[in-house]
């Protein structure tokens, strides 16, 4: 994924109001689903979500796969 396209598309889901879960699929098979928006920094293609118990997740465009909207695609 393109660092400028990455960047752009993850704060747009990020600012939703109301805020909607999504999932982040890495390259690797990794998945896990960012569940609020103040849980998540982004800034020059690298991102950092802290899970529940303070668990840090640093992901990239290079290392991710898809980022799935998970309430559209509970409808399809």
């Amino acid at each position: 994924m393109a660092e400028q396209h990455f960047d752009s598309f993850l704060i747009a889901l990020l600012d939703r109001k109301p805020f909607r879960p999504f999932t982040v699929e890495l390259i690797g098979g990794d998945r896990f689903e960012i569940d609020h928006p103040r849980a998540t920094v982004v800034r020059d293609g690298v991102a950092i979500y802290v899970r529940p118990g303070g668990i840090p997740v640093y992901f990239d465009h290079d290392s991710v796969l898809k980022i799935v909207d998970d309430i559209a695609d509970a409808d399809t």
